[in-house]
């Protein structure tokens, strides 16, 4: 009997291809619900899943015959790691597949806040021609702030060195990455001197609303900022009321603490509306990592990583 796979979550074809060629049954379902997994998870060897389900001890308790999970993207947080692999369960991500089109997001996000490329977009579009009130603002010159120097925020450092910026890096869990344009900072420093404050955090005890109203306030000047990493890292109601206090210049967000717009409470969808309307704020449905290209690279780094296909 062939070993099962079951995929929770759309992924390239390439993938299906690749499981099924090394010798497993595959199985997707890219809509099945928590439950519906714990009922099954127990015929299967092997996971590949992206944010949507928690796989918790509950649900690792019934995984009687897995032997691996793998990780579309990065962040590991939807998975009790510690337990999984307490019971012998290999546990995989594949950031390096996707830090390339979260990097060029973050490039264009900022762009289009700094030069209003959206905002005046639109207003063409509703029949405002205005170019003094549309009149940009030059990266050249500025100083970006990276908290988080991993796949994704290292690889923006690199896109930026050709925008003349100086890079203020801060990363808790490395040391010796600074060089180049790239300066090896402290959080004070950053809040201090940057122009741009770019977040390229996991979520975890530590970064749940690492960004709050305390966060806002410490900055010396106003300025430009931005999350694709995860939302539940930025207080919304801090975010609303540093953009309304004049704090922070202009927010570019792919990620929100609440991405499913149907479970919306009331006051979620007062916070949103707030966001929507202002047009020094763009919002992105968690797209960042999620391009043509990204697709094809996580199911490659994740096979290779899990030692289903060479590294060659």
């Amino acid at each position: 009997m062939k070993p099962k796979v079951i995929i929770t979550a759309y992924a390239h074809p390439w993938l299906t291809e690749q499981l099924t060629i090394a010798g497993f049954e595959v199985y997707e379902n890219h809509s099945i619900t928590y439950s519906e997994l714990k009922n099954i998870i127990s015929e299967y060897q092997g996971l590949v899943l992206t944010t949507r389900l928690k796989i918790d001890k509950e649900m690792l308790d019934q995984a009687s015959s897995l032997r691996w999970i793998g990780r579309l993207g990065s962040g590991m947080e939807m998975i009790d790691v510690t337990y999984a692999q307490s019971k012998n369960i290999v546990c995989e991500s594949s950031p390096e597949g996707n830090r390339d089109a979260v990097a060029e997001q973050c490039v264009g996000m900022l762009l289009s806040l700094m030069h209003k490329i959206v905002s005046s977009s639109e207003e063409v579009r509703n029949g405002i021609w205005s170019r003094d009130a549309n009149r940009g603002t030059e990266l050249r010159g500025k100083k970006v702030g990276i908290i988080g120097l991993g796949n994704t925020g290292g690889r923006f450092a690199d896109l930026l060195s050709s925008f003349g910026v100086e890079v203020l890096a801060y990363d808790k869990y490395r040391k010796g990455y600074g060089g180049g344009h790239v300066i090896e900072t402290d959080l004070a420093s950053i809040m201090e001197s940057a122009d741009v404050v770019s977040l390229h955090l996991p979520l975890n005890s530590e970064t749940h609303y690492l960004a709050n109203e305390i966060f806002f306030k410490g900055f010396n000047k106003a300025p430009y900022f931005l999350n694709t990493s995860r939302g539940k890292i930025v207080d919304t109601a801090a975010l609303i009321k540093a953009l309304d206090e004049g704090l922070v210049r202009g927010a570019a967000l792919d990620v929100l603490e609440n991405e499913d717009f149907t479970s919306y409470t009331p006051a979620e969808k007062i916070q949103l509306s707030s966001l929507l309307k202002r047009n020094n704020v763009i919002v992105t449905p968690h797209i960042a990592g999620y391009s043509h290209e990204a697709l094809f690279k996580m199911a490659s780094v994740l096979l290779k990583k899990l030692g289903i296909i060479s590294e060659t």
